[in-house]
Order: structure tokens, then sequence, then C-alpha cells
């Protein structure tokens, strides 16, 4: 393990600690009875508080410093005073255990009482501290010169996201995202439960992958040898529940698919499906306004929000236009009563890439996805699709070649899917059948598998059902205007770190640590820079190099300075 000096010092702090009989890492609890926002809010003169957080910054002057620590509500100022920590001859407590085994990033306890400071600052006058939890690396906290202007800001996307928790610390405004996805979840369960719907778990291994078209993730049972898949949707076991006499039910469901990533895919992603009985996509489509609205309101205190260039309004209602007619109006062609090659033309003509693996609703879906989806930015919801597009869905009451099904649009994004759920159980199995036809044509995102249990469970009769699904990662996207969905997951996918590389020695380190060795990797500096005969520059870099690398370090042995080797 390389450590850098800053790490080496720390720990060496750590070791002094003890050596005061300080535990660093303290078992038991401290009785936190404020947090920082609740001092400031009930902020009195002289009142007693108990709190705790991260030591951000200390302005030392002397026998006394100011300094700030965070938790997670926001900043509090503290004001230490020797005198008043250290009341006897001892100041231990305040020169050394504050002073120098203290750094930036430490959890630190604190017990004292609230006044304000003579330019009008809320602060805590310290009367008792206590080290939590000591760090051991340094935080990349941003600096600001006297100007105002930022340096140093811990920004760069690959390691924000690596390194989460980091992120959450310098910056904290980051963590207003994640509050607001909380906001969004029990604003949603919220809306489900006031209206008497069942929240419900279903399995995320599963021996069939169904519910959507999408290639799976695969693993093996071990005590069953058997494979099992990720689950890629929650849909048929939701509806099996409606057969077995649930009327409405709900899951926030983690789903897995071995697919693309991108600034709007992650593999792993969470969705929000419900089904409700004896319901359509008609009242779908309202309910899924109302839905939106209420939630909009919920994070954001509005039914407007900001994506990017544009302002949306999840105020009901919503624009609604068939599939049809979206491609009619911004390519010209026409669908309705085209045979597949027809369409397969038409779209080589557009200059869409497509081949002969794709069946009729894909060769759609990809018209759509290219020519229509984009110009859509207010909540839009697209109904009516091809019945080679949805083989989950209902035929459509007065078009045979259509099911009944709708997409909601956001700034050219799906947000939501939803179905007049099919429940003939002759019907499904036929659409399951033309799926696994296009799976055999060699469409790997058609469906694979035919779900023989949940043919079993429909031909024990499910009522008419309206089912919704909401990608909640997206959904959250827009309404903390957010474009990447890696800033609304904590933790999104990433590659493997790339293993550090050996440490490449310089000609002068190498020159000392040879002279090093031939005095059993320890000597006075003074000796050891002599011998070197390097430089003062090259000297001062070589040793500092070695030190960063853990591979030499200085210490003090009777008031002499002494170089050890660590190798």
């Amino acid at each position: 393990m390389q450590l850098s000096e800053q790490e080496i010092i720390r720990r060496e702090k750590l070791s002094k600690l003890r050596a005061l009989g300080i535990n660093p890492y303290p078992a038991n609890l401290f009785p936190v009875d404020h947090t920082t926002k609740q001092i400031k809010e009930t902020f009195e003169e002289s009142k007693k508080v108990v709190t705790a957080g991260r030591l951000m910054s200390v302005r030392d002057q002397g026998k006394a410093s100011f300094a700030e620590i965070q938790d997670q509500e926001g900043r509090i100022q503290l004001y230490f005073n020797r005198d008043v920590i250290c009341t006897g001859d001892d100041k231990t407590l305040y020169n050394t255990v504050f002073k120098k085994l203290t750094d930036l990033g430490d959890f630190i306890g604190i017990e004292g009482e609230l006044f304000t400071t003579q330019v009008g600052a809320k602060c805590i006058r310290v009367e008792k501290f206590s080290i939590l939890s000591k760090t051991l690396r340094p935080l990349p906290l941003p600096k600001t010169d006297d100007e105002g202007n930022i340096f140093d800001a811990f920004t760069d996307p690959e390691l924000r996201y690596r390194m989460r928790y980091v992120d959450l610390i310098v910056n904290p405004l980051n963590k207003e995202i994640f509050i607001k996805r909380t906001k969004l979840y029990n604003a949603m369960r919220q809306f489900f439960n006031d209206r008497g719907y069942l929240e419900v778990d279903t399995p995320v291994l599963q021996a069939i992958p169904g519910g959507a078209a999408a290639r799976p993730f695969i693993t093996h049972h071990n005590a069953l040898d058997i494979p099992l898949y990720m689950r890629i949707a929650n849909e048929l076991y939701l509806k099996r529940l409606i057969v077995g006499g649930f009327e409405g039910v709900y899951e926030f469901s983690k789903n897995f698919r071995n697919e693309g990533m991108d600034r709007t895919h992650n593999p792993e992603f969470t969705a929000m499906e419900i089904y409700v009985a004896y319901k359509d996509y008609n009242w779908m489509m309202d309910f899924t306004e109302q839905l939106l609205e209420h939630c909009a309101i919920a994070v954001n205190g509005s039914s407007k929000a900001t994506f990017g260039e544009y302002e949306i309004d999840f105020k009901a209602p919503y624009k609604r236009i068939t599939m049809r007619q979206a491609i009619i109006d911004f390519t010209g062609f026409d669908i309705d009563g085209k045979s597949e090659d027809e369409i397969r033309e038409a779209a080589k003509n557009m200059g869409i890439a497509v081949d002969e693996t794709m069946g009729k609703g894909k060769l759609i879906d990809e018209i759509f996805g290219e020519k229509c989806e984009g110009n859509y930015i207010q909540p839009t919801f697209i109904t009516d699709y091809p019945k080679e597009m949805s083989p989950l869905t209902k035929e459509h009451r007065d078009n045979p070649e259509l099911t009944e099904r709708f997409e909601l649009m956001v700034c050219g994004k799906e947000i939501a899917n939803s179905y007049s759920e099919l429940n003939d159980p002759i019907d499904q199995r036929e659409r399951f059948e033309e799926q696994l036809k296009l799976s055999e044509k060699g469409d790997d995102e058609a469906g694979q598998f035919i779900d023989e249990d949940f043919l079993r469970a429909l031909e024990f009769g499910m009522p008419p059902t309206g089912g919704l699904g909401i990608g909640m990662d997206r959904l959250i996207m827009f309404l903390t205007n957010n474009p990447s969905i890696q800033e609304v997951l904590l933790f999104p996918q990433m590659r493997p770190e790339k293993a550090v590389p050996a440490y490449e020695l310089t000609d002068d380190e190498k020159i000392i640590l040879s002279i090093l060795e031939k005095h059993e990797n320890k000597m006075p500096l003074s000796t050891l820079k002599e011998q070197a005969a390097l430089s003062g520059k090259k000297w001062d870099k070589a040793m500092k190099g070695l030190a960063s690398h853990n591979l030499t370090k200085v210490v003090t042995e009777n008031e002499d300075k002494v170089v050890e080797g660590i190798f």
C-alpha cells in the first residue's frame, strides 16, 4: 500500500492520540441533541447544545480558534478558547489534541453554549469536544480566494461517481438531488396508498425473464442447479396478484438489463409499476397526469420544472396523439395497412439503419424513435401502438391492428408506459409465440421464453386491468435538471478502477535508496544528504517523491533528524 505524505502524517497522529489515551474511534454513542439546522432555527443566546459533525475549516488565532463543522443539514461555526476548554494548568487538549492532532475531515463531538459573534454570526462556544472518528485521507476541499474564485473543486464526473461519499461531503448541494429523489418516492407512495393500493415485493431472481423486451443478466443457483435471470421487469408477477384477488398493487422495482450504458441508461435501474383492476389505458392517462402533477409539486413546490433550456409543466391535462399520427406528422409516411417490407423500405429511405432481423414492430419503433420522439418536449401521451410492438397489451377495441397502449414523452424521452392489460390467455399465448419467432429470427431483444405459469394464471381469469410503469431514475432527472442518469444514482455502474502502476524510481531517488541500503536502511539525514551529493532542488524533489510513496520517512532521535527506509 503506497501512502501519500499526508496519509503518513495522519497515521502518525492516530498513534499519538492513542498514546495520549484517546480512542480515535470510540464505541459509545455521542448524545447529539441539536442538528446544525435546529441550532439556527431555535437559536437562543447562552443556550447549551450538544452536536457533532465533520470538521470542515479551522482559523487558528493562537490561544483561540474559529472552526466549522458540517452535518447532514448544514454547517455551524465553532469558537475554541484554550482556557475555556482547558480550565486547569494542563492545556494538552487544546494545544496538542485540537491544534496538532485534529485534521479537516475528522468527526468531532461538541458541547457548548450559543452566542453571536461581533459580525453577527451564530456560533457555539466550545466547552468540551471529543474526537469521534479520525480520518486517514485528506478531503479534496475546494479553495476560494479573496475575490470569490473557486480552485481545486471536486468536479471530475468519474471521481465524483466512483467516490460518491467524497462528492457528498465536499459538494453538499448534490445531496439535494437525493433528498428530492426520496421526496418523489414518498409522494408517489402517498398517492397510491391514499387510494387503497398495496405495495408488494416480487422476485428479483426469475426462472423466466419476462415482462419486457430486453437482454437479461444470467446467473446460476447452485442448490437447485438451474440458471436464473435477474429480472428485467416485474409485470408478470404483479398481474399474478391481480389474478389472486388484489385489485390494486404496485412495486418500486430494481430491474437489470444487460444492455448499453449512456447518459440515460444504467444496467441497474428503478421502475415503478402499478396495476389496477377494472381500469383501462384511458383511465390510466388521467391517473398518470394527476400522479405526476402531485409528485412535481411535492418535490419542487411547483408543477413546473426546468430541464436544460426547457421549462416543463407537469400540470394536467397532457396532449394526446396516436403513434400513427406522430409518424405522419414528422415523416409524411402512414404506417397504417403497410407490410413489413414496405415499412422496412420506408425506414431505409428515411436514412434509418435497419436489417432483416427486425420485425414490423421493431421497424415502426425505430422510425418513431429516430424521427418523432425527440420532438415532444412538454408531457405528451403517444397512444395506440401497433400490435407487433406490444405483446402484453390488449387489442384496441376499435382497430385490431393496434393495441391500447400509451407512452408518456417528456423532453424527447419516454418516462411512462401503460396498457389496457391483455387478459385473454389464448391471445396471450399467440403473442408469446410470435415473439419467440422473432427471437429465432435474430432479434435478441424479443421474448425468448413462453412463461407457462403466467399463462396458467391467466386461465384462472384476470379482470380487466390497467397497468402503468414509470422510470424513476429518468423522472428524477427531469425534476432536478440533470441530463445524466449517473447524477441521480448514488452509485452508478462504473468500469473497475485501473490498478495503480508500480512506482518507477527516478535516478536521484535510486541514489538515496542505495545509500540507505548500505547503512541498514537508517542514517542521519545530514550524512545521507552529504553522501548523495545532489543539488538542493534535486535533493528536495527526490526526498519528497520517496516519502509520498511511503519508501522513506524522517524521524527525530535525540533531537537529530534520521532517515529510515521502508522497503
